[in-house]
């Protein structure tokens, strides 16, 4: 894989002195450590570490630089994209990030970020600058994608617990040879050290099912079998690493892209049993109703966080001398959710039908908790 031309750039320190408004505070329980661990806490000490992946629903700035498609998201533009709602969104943004703490993690926040819908580097500066994660001191990994609507995914993680090794791109057009001016967003890999351990990231946000869902599956399949040889290639250069796969994939776990095209599996006993596979923990999440994005009664979970099987290792065992998966969870907070009409139990979004809604996004966050005993 080729290095990609990306720059990492640590949190700025100022305040943003725009004025907004605070949404409601949510009244939710916090995640805790299951019970078969806490019954161990008095012979073992563990620690907790939070990886979690946020479709930011068109974080744009205002500045029409891309044409046609970013004069939606400008002052002149239908959305009336302005500085006051811009600097909303961002403190919304920031708001839903700096809620979502981790009991039991020495870094309090999630240790590594994915997001998708973003516009550039820009805004992700932004983003991390705003006080209610600016003591996080995120830093970013980001590269420039030739998406039509110019929106990228990106990677925040806290550098005290996440040392950055290396940082690769794929572009999805080798895997569509009969279609070389397809443009979507690339496949963003980065390696680093996470809590001692070497761990591989990987931040995707597929193909749309613009179009239909089924005339479109091939792209979705295209970028998971770019996934899938992503991993592969990981694992032929270092097996003893973990690898995490996450993003908005337009599809869910049982469609063909995440089941077939990249192998991911349903049950925790049948990756095991074949080494390299991955794990899917959402595949059972959605069985039971709980998605990230629904329409007109129905739940999709389009915002997975996949990963090796190395994360599984120590699952059944009393001891988890490496990172361990613990639990998935859809991060469908009370206050990210719409109290009105249709959408009533929905994601809040930004607009809806071209009104501004003051919201979140469209989606609800995803994240996936790994423990790790404490010698």
């Amino acid at each position: 894989m080729a290095l990609a031309l990306v720059t990492f750039y640590p949190a700025l320190a100022q305040d943003v002195e725009e004025q907004v408004t605070q949404p409601v505070q949510p009244q939710e329980q916090q995640v805790v450590v299951p019970q078969e661990l806490q019954d161990q806490q008095q012979e073992r000490r563990y620690q907790m570490y939070g990886v979690m992946f946020y479709n930011l629903e068109n974080l744009f700035d205002t500045i029409n630089n891309n044409g046609v498609y970013d004069k939606e998201f400008s002052p002149e533009g239908a959305r009336q994209w302005n500085g006051t709602k811009y600097w909303q969104k961002q403190h919304n943004m920031a708001y839903t990030i700096g809620q979502m703490e981790v009991n039991g993690s020495p870094a309090v926040g999630p240790v590594i970020i994915g997001v998708s819908e973003i516009e550039n580097i820009t805004v992700l500066q932004d983003l991390v600058r705003q006080p209610e994660i600016k003591d996080r001191r995120y830093q970013i990994v980001h590269h420039d994608s030739p998406d039509r609507r110019g929106v990228d995914v990106g990677l925040l993680y806290n550098p005290r617990f996440f040392k950055v090794l290396n940082v690769t791109n794929q572009r999805i057009n080798k895997y569509l040879p009969d279609y070389p001016e397809f443009r979507s967003r690339d496949q963003l890999c980065v390696t680093g050290m996470l809590a001692g351990e070497k761990v591989s990231v990987i931040v995707n946000h597929w193909p749309s099912r613009l179009g239909g869902e089924e005339q479109s599956s091939y792209l979705r399949e295209a970028a998971g079998r770019m996934a899938r040889e992503t991993m592969d290639s990981l694992l032929l250069d270092d097996p003893n690493q973990g690898i995490i796969f996450m993003g908005d994939l337009n599809d869910d776990p049982q469609n063909k892209s995440c089941s077939e095209a990249v192998g991911a599996k349903k049950e925790i006993k049948d990756c095991l049993a074949e080494p390299g596979s991955c794990f899917n923990p959402w595949w059972n999440i959605l069985n039971r109703g709980i998605g990230t994005l629904g329409y007109k009664g129905n739940w999709n979970l389009f915002d997975q966080i996949i990963f090796t099987d190395y994360f599984l290792k120590n699952f059944e065992s009393k001891e988890k001398p490496t990172l361990t998966f613990l639990r998935a969870e859809v991060l469908n907070r009370k206050f990210l959710r719409s109290n009105e009409g249709d959408r009533q139990g929905y994601p809040l979004r930004t607009f809806s039908g071209g009104v501004f809604l003051n919201g979140y996004s469209d989606h609800f966050p995803t994240m996936i908790y790994l423990v790790k005993e404490v010698k």
